[in-house]
């Protein structure tokens, strides 16, 4: 697909590279279509890396798109210039009287504190508040998911033992579900989080259901009848190294981290990792984006509601 992202983003070079169609503003405004507006509200520290890993995701259908980064204000990123978000993200503000086809909601290593606690807590609920009547489908990644589940829901999370950390096989329980059109029966699929939701507080909410799960893992992916919230609870966007960084990144520092479950051939981390998740990854949003975004929302966007 082309896809349309500001000019000058480092994950353009990237995207070509790997023969990814992108599109500028010149050619995108010259084809007589209406692209698909998806803001990505991005609350990862590597905003870069996760930039790249979703734009190169929503590029997978003939659909085109056009992509808006939005930044939290009351947050200022460590791992990110501010050149880079100066030039490349909006704020709330600058967004809030517009309507979006789909906007997505990214994870945040925020985990592990109460919800309330979080700096940019109240900025969050506005913007899921805002998305009920501003957006045809959001797309919750990770905490971004337990943040909305329990805003919307009540739905609180629960911490765990030890980290949930490595690629988990998972299985599609609601089956008519256009989510997971043409997935394996069995299908790989990363996390990286301390915390869970339970399935029996989901089960509890009526409006809510649950789609795709492990059994090691727990939930996977859960959605409101009519698709306009989806919430996935791993990282179907990771690249083939990103849970290498995080491995390495605790083990130089100390901290207590397990060799990633069925990531490296024979648990040996001096091998390269197995990537095991990208076709089902690409599957994933491209039913996202055809099923739940293009195929029905409104031409005239203004009437998103």
């Amino acid at each position: 697909m082309p896809i349309k992202i500001p000019t000058g983003l480092p994950a353009a070079q990237t995207l070509k590279s790997e023969n990814i169609f992108v599109m500028d503003e010149l050619r995108a405004h010259t084809q007589d279509i209406r692209p698909l507006r998806i803001g990505l509200l991005n609350l990862m520290p590597t905003k870069i890396a996760t930039e790249t890993q979703l734009a190169r995701l929503l590029s997978n259908t003939p659909l085109q798109v056009e992509l808006e980064l939005i930044a939290v204000e009351n947050h200022v990123p460590k791992n990110t210039s501010a050149e880079h978000m100066i030039s490349f993200y909006k704020h709330f503000r600058d967004i809030r009287d517009q309507n979006f086809d789909g906007f997505i909601i990214t994870g945040a290593p925020v985990e592990l504190m109460p919800f309330e606690e979080v700096e940019y807590w109240q900025e969050l609920c506005e913007i899921m508040e805002w998305t009920k009547t501003h957006v045809h489908s959001t797309f919750h990644i990770c905490w971004g998911a337990q943040a909305a589940l329990y805003y919307h829901y009540g739905i609180n999370k629960t911490v765990l033992p030890e980290k949930m950390f490595g690629i988990f096989p998972h299985t599609v329980e609601l089956k008519n579900n256009m989510l997971f059109r043409g997935f394996d029966d069995t299908f790989m699929v990363p996390h990286s989080r301390h915390t869970a939701i339970s399935r029996e507080d989901i089960e509890k909410v009526s409006e809510i259901q649950i789609v795709a799960s492990s059994s090691e893992a727990g939930v996977y992916a859960m959605c409101t009848e009519n698709g306009r919230q989806i919430f996935i609870t791993g990282h179907s966007e990771y690249d083939a190294r990103t849970l290498e960084n995080e491995y390495l990144r605790d083990k130089n520092q100390g901290l207590p981290i397990s060799v990633p479950k069925n990531y490296y051939p024979n648990d040996d981390d001096t091998l390269p990792p197995n990537v095991t998740w990208r076709s089902c990854a690409n599957l994933l949003y491209s039913n996202w984006l055809n099923y739940f975004v293009y195929q029905t929302t409104p031409y005239d966007i203004g009437s998103i509601k």
